[in-house]
């Protein structure tokens, strides 16, 4: 009987077995490899992607910021200008009404009544002054107290001085000044001052 040896052949099989084994397994480690760098550049991009919206998103933040600023800035303005309307709205209100105070000041001092100082804080007038009698300062805050544009005088002090000849009364009063407007009714008020 004639024998074989087949001990190369298994092992040339083997050989073979190994070095498909082996390039099978270089080609699973390169696609392996190509999949991970694949995903990387992947994930790279949409990183990059979301900086560059990330960085715009804050570069409107900046801009809205600065809007922001500019619109608080005006605020201030705009109001700063409110008051100074309002300011300049009182002003020309009261404008006549300084021109009557004056005239109706004129109207109601009586003879013998010489005033001295005139001071005025909100709507109330501190008036001071000298009367020949104490009859005189009667009269002259009855002529007050009809007057349209002044109301309610009160007499604060009153000092008799005794000079050589003549005796002269000394007077400080409050007097609130009004317009005839503010205390008739509204139907009849026409808006302006009379």
């Amino acid at each position: 009987m004639t024998r074989i040896n087949l001990l190369p052949h298994r092992e040339w099989a083997r050989q073979e077995k190994k070095q498909a084994f082996g390039f099978s397994l270089f080609l699973m480690a390169l696609l392996a490899g190509a999949i991970v760098g694949l995903v990387y550049f992947q994930m790279n991009a949409k990183i990059d992607y979301q900086l560059s919206r990330n960085k715009f998103i804050n570069d409107e933040i900046s801009k809205l910021d600065k809007q922001i600023a500019e619109i608080s800035d005006l605020k201030k303005v705009r109001r700063s200008l409110l008051e100074r309307m309002e300011v300049i709205q009182d002003l020309q209100s009261s404008r006549p009404s300084i021109v009557h105070l004056f005239t109706e000041i004129v109207a109601t001092v009586p003879n013998g009544v010489f005033l001295k100082t005139l001071e005025q804080t909100g709507t109330n007038l501190l008036v001071t002054g000298e009367a020949e009698s104490n009859a005189r300062v009667s009269t002259y805050m009855r002529n007050l107290d009809k007057s349209e544009w002044l109301k309610e005088p009160i007499l604060s002090i009153i000092e008799v001085e005794d000079i050589k000849v003549n005796r002269i009364s000394t007077f400080i009063l409050t007097v609130k000044q009004t317009s005839p407007n503010a205390s008739g009714d509204d139907d009849d008020d026409d808006g302006g001052i009379q």
